[in-house]
């Protein structure tokens, strides 16, 4: 019997030095977070989730105790990192900073490796931020309504520019394609930067871009916004009409940073993280830090982010539906 509980023992010792770190939840009681935290960010440094993890990490490292590190894993526009994250552990140790793309993505392709409702439990809505209608500042088109017309008179022939197949800026300028009922040629590009500079050159003619990304250029007059896709006008651009205002009360589109943790993360690392992240949020310099990048501070309970995601996910699916979008084309 010695025997047998000696080597009982031993299998038990060598079965717990064996697992891999990130397989192990904090034990009963223990604080959290206890060892070190993973931000996963789908997308590259220096975008908008991006800045927003590397804002809030180390404050938040500062307050458990334990080092915060920014992983940045890129590729299909999120799907890989996004991925990557649903299948950790859910023990809160990694948390997932991502964007718009995280309900734009899955409703252009239905056989990704996860499903953002059931692959992810959301913790908190960070922010959202203006889009825009917006052309070169050397174009004849000032104002939404010589746009429209212009398109409605050469259907297909104005073109409009994206960072990308199946990007929250293609699906936003689809979405208002068939609000407004016209036909236009998308050219999709590889990133932003492409895209702007042939907007800014008048090789396309028109773009829906992030006020965070456009606002340089707006105030250079290298562009001009046309309109604005939020519910109200923007302080920074107050003579900008909103699409509602012109008589589009469906056309909001903004973008949005949400975190969210593995399904299955246990509800009281949930309701820490969430408690936690709206406490900083709530401070002078991390608001004006977001305030700088043309972000509203949002915060509040998971609730919240889930609602957003279960309608972006609905209504984009809708965009790809009738717009007749394939993820391989």
């Amino acid at each position: 019997m010695k025997k047998i509980h000696a080597l009982a023992l031993s299998t038990a010792l060598l079965t717990a030095f064996c697992l891999p770190a990130w397989s192990q939840a904090p034990a009963a009681g223990a604080a959290y977070p206890s060892r070190n935290v993973t931000f996963l960010v789908p997308f590259s440094t220096g975008t908008g989730a991006d800045l927003l993890a590397r804002l809030l990490g180390p404050k938040l490292a500062e307050r458990w105790k334990v080092s915060v590190i920014t992983d940045n894993r890129v590729g299909a526009s999120g799907a890989i990192g996004t991925e990557f994250a649903a299948k950790a552990a859910p023990n809160g140790l990694t948390v997932l900073f991502t964007a718009t793309a995280h309900g734009t993505v899955p409703a252009l392709n239905r056989k990704l490796a996860y499903a953002p409702l059931q692959a992810f439990d959301p913790v908190v809505l960070l922010g959202t931020s203006a889009m825009g209608v917006v052309t070169s500042g050397k174009s004849p088109l000032t104002n939404f309504k010589d746009f429209v017309d212009a398109s409605k008179k050469n259907p297909g022939q104005l073109n409009y520019a994206s960072p990308g197949l199946g990007s929250p800026q293609h699906l936003a300028m689809e979405f208002l394609t068939q609000e407004t009922h016209i036909k236009l040629l998308h050219v999709p590009y590889k990133g932003t930067s492409g895209a702007l500079t042939d907007l800014m050159g008048n090789h396309v003619q028109a773009s829906v871009v992030a006020l965070q990304t456009a606002a340089p250029h707006l105030q250079s007059g290298a562009l001009r916004m046309l309109a604005i896709m939020s519910p109200e006008r923007t302080p920074a651009f107050p003579n900008v009409p909103t699409l509602k205002e012109l008589g589009l009360p469906n056309a909001v589109v903004e973008t949005w940073y949400g975190v969210f943790v593995p399904a299955g993360t246990p509800a009281d690392l949930v309701q820490k993280l969430n408690a936690d992240i709206n406490s900083l949020l709530q401070t002078a310099d991390v608001k004006d830090a977001m305030n700088r990048q043309g972000l509203v501070v949002a915060g509040g309970k998971p609730e919240r982010l889930q609602v957003l995601v279960k309608d972006e996910l609905a209504r984009w699916v809708r965009v790809v539906d009738t717009a007749g979008i394939q993820a391989d084309k």
